[in-house]
């Protein structure tokens, strides 16, 4: 149960990436009738570089769903490199053909509700696991799970609060998002942490 606990760790960090993607893509996609049209090609070629970027993730998710917690380490490596591919991608072409503030305030919004909800099924996912340990065993992992809950909530507030104020620049937004994806991923290492000790 352990090893398997832990491979839901790296689920976890590949799915909230993920859904960022998804989301980032979709919202896109929404707003490419809006790109001048001179320069829609090119927003179309760049938005299907990141389609493809996306569906290679999911690929190597979906390759690694089975695999042991050794082959998820190897993985996350290549995700990583990939993640960071993909923002690039996304930054150029909100520099490019994303310039209106509103375009990238629903981008923001997309993408940091994305995040929140993997936070969210994370949070209950760790919920479930910890129910299968003894009571006084389980307690640290109710810690972190709680822990996990409460930088959800406060992640949550600050990426509201940005997501008001509507005037923030792209890059100040996607350092919002960096910073909380961070606070994710310091939360979900600390509750795998928990799991291997307790089991």
């Amino acid at each position: 149960m352990a090893t398997q606990s832990n491979i839901h760790f790296f689920t976890n960090w590949a799915k909230e990436r993920l859904d960022e993607m998804d989301a980032a893509v979709t919202s896109f996609e929404g707003k490419l009738a809006e790109v001048q049209s001179d320069a829609r090609d090119k927003a179309n070629k760049v938005l299907a570089d990141l389609r493809k970027q996306r569906d290679d993730f999911r690929e190597t998710i979906t390759k690694q769903s089975e695999a042991n917690e050794s082959a998820w380490i190897q993985a996350k490596a290549k995700l990583e490199a990939d993640w960071r591919s993909f923002e690039a991608e996304v930054k150029k072409y909100v520099e490019s053909f994303g310039k209106k503030i509103e375009h990238q305030q629903a981008t923001f919004k997309v993408q940091a509700d994305a995040q929140l909800k993997a936070w969210r099924e994370a949070a209950d996912q760790l919920g479930i696991d910890a129910k299968k340990f003894a009571a006084k065993r389980r307690s640290e992992i109710d810690a972190a799970v709680n822990r996990m809950n409460a930088d959800a909530a406060e992640a949550e507030k600050k990426l509201q609060k940005l997501n008001e104020a509507g005037t923030q620049s792209w890059s100040a937004l996607m350092a919002a998002l960096t910073e909380t994806r961070a606070a994710f991923d310091r939360a979900n290492q600390m509750a795998q942490e928990a799991f291997k000790r307790v089991a």
